[in-house]
């Protein structure tokens, strides 16, 4: 039933939604909060519609016009790239800035990983709130962009919807947020789920806990399930730590939305580091001191090596469809690290820290008495300091731990963070030889990026948009299974509506 003259229901709405994917039409997606595009290519790659991506950051939002609309026109690409504060940008001013129609009717899925800037600050009520009162944000600007995403569920009336994060958001500030996410969620007529899962167990050669929440609407009357693992791993016990701090706040839940992970029955092993990067040409200028100082920009493009293994893994890397590359990369590029190489070189795999100022140590004790054999006599306190300074990093051991980190060729990769942009100590080639923290398209690639896909800017900020990112192919497992429960759904209903 229509609610006034002329305004259609929720009901009717979704209706004619699930009457158009029934009947084969495209999902039309909404990616908000959408980086460079990790959730954007996901869903991309299952053949959905993207028509419209938030992003405030302009080198990513530069990079995801690149990539999903590199044949449209140059004032369509344009209006892409253009960076978006959704704090400012309403769901009204999005479609008539796209040309997407009415608000209700522009989408089917919305997507996207709200930052979790203030999760301590956003409770039940404030989360019930916004439901009702699209202003609510307002009230506490650090919690806004949780409830922003909320706020265009709750305006667009997409089908379903997918949600993004980090483990924290199950414990953060003595709640469990993503709990009452689904709870507002609930409300606004959704059947929502949400579950703790890692990447590494859907092809990513990376270990990467998020928590994943898919709802769809009541109306299609399925309950959206999460895909089993492709892969198998024991993850490290820093995991399981983290884990069981997130899932503190499960038990004292009355009406929990949350599902248990699949279970990680008997699979090939979980996809390794040298799978993921063993055929990209070494990197040796830096040994050669042909590497200087300065902006790294993606110019001159670096051949593949036929001469290297290609893994099953890296073939997919260059065959992704619509990212197709056979020729080789421009964004094969390194930080400037003079001082480290030698610890880089001697560091064992899967080392960490103290092992690298240990082996800096060394390297300095040694070089220190080669000088002193040479000269004839022993270094004085101020040449011995000048030397520990050139040569051991200044970090204490005990508070930074975990700052680096070296890659085992035989294992995935630790968690890619934004961090990245500002250093790449947390890792570190597993090729000794190379002497060499990972470059960016080696980034790109642990986190699951086709070699097609082309990062905007310069070195800096392409590492940080790769770490901010959702893993591809993480976002296309959990969107295969949030397409197959709407499929069910939609054809279902249009079944149920002829009768």
């Amino acid at each position: 039933m229509s609610t006034r003259s002329g305004e259609r229901s929720d009901a009717e709405i979704v209706a004619a939604k699930a009457e158009r994917l029934a009947r084969g039409g495209r999902p039309r997606t909404l990616d908000l909060f959408a980086g460079c595009g990790g959730i954007s290519l996901g869903f991309h790659s299952l053949g959905c519609d993207l028509v419209a991506a938030l992003e405030i950051d302009g080198h990513a939002a530069a990079s995801h016009a690149r990539n999903f609309f590199r044949d449209s026109p140059e004032p369509v690409r344009a209006m892409h790239a253009k960076p978006h504060d959704i704090t400012e940008a309403e769901p009204e001013d999005v479609v008539k800035e796209f040309g997407l129609g009415s608000v209700e009717e522009a989408v089917d899925l919305i997507v996207g990983g709200p930052p979790c800037q203030a999760y301590a600050r956003v409770g039940r009520a404030k989360l019930r709130e916004v439901a009702e009162h699209p202003e609510a944000f307002k009230v506490d600007p650090r919690g806004n962009l949780y409830l922003r995403y909320l706020h265009y569920v709750r305006r667009m009336k997409p089908v379903a919807l997918l949600m993004e994060n980090v483990p924290d958001i199950m414990n953060y500030g003595g709640h469990n947020v993503v709990e009452e996410v689904a709870e507002a969620l609930d409300e606004m007529g959704y059947e929502a789920r949400y579950s703790l899962l890692n990447s590494a167990f859907y092809r990513v050669p990376q270990m990467r806990d998020r928590v994943i929440l898919l709802a769809v609407r009541k109306e299609l009357g399925v309950v959206p399930e999460f895909p089993a693992p492709l892969r198998h791993l024991e993850l490290p016990s820093g995991y399981e730590g983290t884990r069981a701090v997130a899932y503190k706040f499960l038990d004292t839940l009355s009406h929990s939305h949350f599902v248990e992970p699949p279970e990680d029955d008997a699979k090939p092993f979980a996809v390794t580091a040298k799978e993921a990067i063993g055929d990209l040409p070494p990197i040796t200028l830096h040994l050669e001191g042909k590497l200087k100082r300065g902006a790294r920009r993606f110019i001159d493009v670096i051949p593949y090596d036929p001469t290297r293994p290609l893994s099953e893994y890296a073939r997919d890397m260059r065959n992704w469809k619509g990212f197709e590359n056979d020729v080789g990369v421009a964004d094969h590029q390194i930080r400037y690290l003079p001082r480290d190489t030698d610890i880089f070189r001697h560091m064992p795999q899967g080392a960490e820290y103290p092992e690298a100022h240990r082996v800096a140590t060394e390297l300095f004790e040694t070089e220190a008495r080669r000088r002193e054999r040479k000269l004839g006599k022993r270094l004085t306190e101020a040449e011995r300091a000048a030397l520990h300074r050139a040569m051991v990093p200044p970090y204490p051991v005990h508070n930074f731990p975990n700052r680096w980190w070296k890659l085992r060729a035989d294992f995935p990769s630790r968690t890619l963070l934004a961090h990245i942009g500002k250093d790449t100590y947390s890792h570190i080639h597993y090729d000794g030889a190379q002497a060499r923290c990972i470059s960016v398209r080696e980034a790109a690639r642990l986190q699951s990026f086709p070699d097609g896909f082309i990062f905007e800017g310069t070195m800096n900020p392409a590492f940080k948009q790769i770490g901010n990112a959702v893993p591809p192919l993480f976002a296309k497992a959990m969107g295969g299974a949030l397409l197959e429960a709407v499929r069910k759904g939609c054809s279902a209903t249009v079944e149920a509506a002829a009768e």
